[in-house]
């Protein structure tokens, strides 16, 4: 039965991923099955886990997913694990507005009954650091604040000081003060760290983090405090499933955004998924059907337009009916043109009339649901499902001639329609959590498989 911690901060930045990826490879040091999860609708960070664990690392959001969806993931991904570390997004108590806890970290560790290990950034405060840590034990009372960790202290007197004020005034136990020290740090861009598939986090950055953390924080003292958890213990595995559906999967440094969860989904359903590069490879795999990801395909448009084969392989492949699924990044290969950070204009499969453009930069996030308006290879007419926007990039206005599948709706914002739909090809801006809706990965692999026994003499 393992046993499981929340890593929660007090705000944004205060060093959550950091202190996790530490915690990970500080414990697999030790020995132990260590099974990560990441709350929220967050693609990065996932990828480092899985590269500490040796361990895929899934998504627990709340508000796409719902309670039991939640606890049935993390219930299924931990059963063979000794110890559970769920990274937080954002503050603890941050989710989809300003007066619910929906979507939040501290609902996440509510439903999982887990203690929570408090960030707290004291790099600018020392006594003033207890004042908010009692502020997060009181705002909820049902949340178990276990135990506090203090980043980015200057020094051994500084981080006394903020050991003794939260032991003299806090119920949470302080854990461990670590030092300011950049060299730890993962570099950053604009939507927010270098991917794991870029390979910053090295082997040595990743000794170095679990070094840090053995000195710095009081592992037994967290194990005790990560108390094995009834509420979830689940049986290891699933069913195998008959491969009845081949589908290949965009899986490069341009595509990497995918849920864990969605692609064991596919499987489930009886999908075999194919692996293959749009960047590298000169041919497509021979495939039923084609999954794009998110990603950056800004950063490597001169490649991908250059894969001039490619590209007509899979404006072919979707010109002859086969099913297609394409998200933000897949969106934007799919396109005519990508214009990138510097205004140059590359050349795209050319399958959506429009022009995706990084300039100017505006910024579209959050949290939607999907009611599909038609039928779609991943989906019915009335079928709902959730979702969120992440992008910088713009769309020049798509001709209304191309038919939409969606009605989309923002958390507190205004309908639209989109879900780009060609033949049997699907594009959104949408990243959809198939958790949210099981019969999402059903209808595409019945799709997919439906074009394999046409294909097959």
């Amino acid at each position: 039965m393992p046993r499981i911690l929340v890593v929660a901060g007090v705000s944004s930045g205060a060093g959550k991923t950091t202190v996790t990826l530490g915690l990970l490879e500080a414990f697999r040091r030790r020995g132990l099955t260590v099974q990560a999860f990441k709350v929220g609708p967050d693609f990065i960070d996932p990828g480092f886990h899985a590269l500490a664990t040796q361990r895929p690392s899934y998504n627990l959001d709340g508000w796409m997913c719902g309670r039991d969806s939640v606890r049935e993931t993390a219930a299924r991904q931990s059963a063979d694990a000794d110890l559970v570390v769920v990274e937080g997004m954002m503050g603890c108590f941050d989710g989809v507005d300003g007066t619910s806890e929906d979507g939040s970290t501290a609902q996440i560790a509510k439903w999982l009954a887990a203690p929570v290990v408090l960030v707290v950034d004291a790099s600018t405060q020392s006594r003033s650091a207890a004042a908010v840590v009692l502020g997060f034990e009181r705002f909820d009372p049902e949340l178990r604040v276990d135990a506090v960790i203090a980043n980015r202290v200057g020094g051994d007197v500084h981080a006394r000081w903020v050991r003794d004020a939260i032991a003299s005034s806090c119920r949470a136990v302080p854990v461990g003060a670590i030092r300011h020290d950049a060299s730890v740090t993962l570099p950053e861009r604009h939507l927010g760290l270098v991917t794991a598939a870029e390979g910053p986090l090295t082997p040595e950055l990743r000794r170095r983090l679990g070094e840090t953390i053995e000195a710095s924080v009081d592992l037994d003292r967290l194990l005790e405090i990560a108390a094995p958890s009834r509420d979830f213990a689940g049986s290891a595995g699933a069913a195998v499933v008959p491969s009845r559906a081949r589908i290949g999967v965009a899986h490069d440094a341009a595509f990497q955004f995918y849920y864990a969860e969605n692609l064991d989904r596919l499987r489930a359903a009886g999908a075999e998924l194919a692996f293959w590069s749009p960047t590298v490879d000169r041919a497509l795999p021979d495939v039923d059907g084609l999954y794009f990801g998110g990603g950056y395909p800004e950063l490597h448009a001169p490649a991908l337009s250059a894969n001039v084969a490619v590209r007509e392989s899979v404006r072919a492949f979707a010109r002859a009916g086969r099913p297609i699924y394409a998200e933000c990044g897949g969106l934007m290969y799919l396109a005519e043109a990508l214009e990138d950070l510097d205004g140059i204009a590359h050349p795209m499969v050319g399958l959506l009339p429009t022009t995706v453009r990084m300039r100017p930069r505006r910024l579209t996030l959050g949290y939607t649901e999907v009611e599909f308006t038609a039928d779609a290879p991943i989906g019915t007419a009335g079928t709902i499902v959730r979702g969120h926007e992440f992008h910088y990039s713009s769309m020049d206005p798509v001709p209304a001639s191309v038919p939409r599948a969606y009605q989309i709706t923002r958390v507190r914002g205004e309908g639209r329609s989109e879900g780009y739909l060609i033949d049997q090809t699907l594009m959104s801006y949408v990243h959809l959590h198939f958790a949210s809706s099981p019969l999402i990965a059903q209808r595409f692999v019945d799709a997919c498989a439906a074009v394999g026994r046409l294909r097959k003499p």
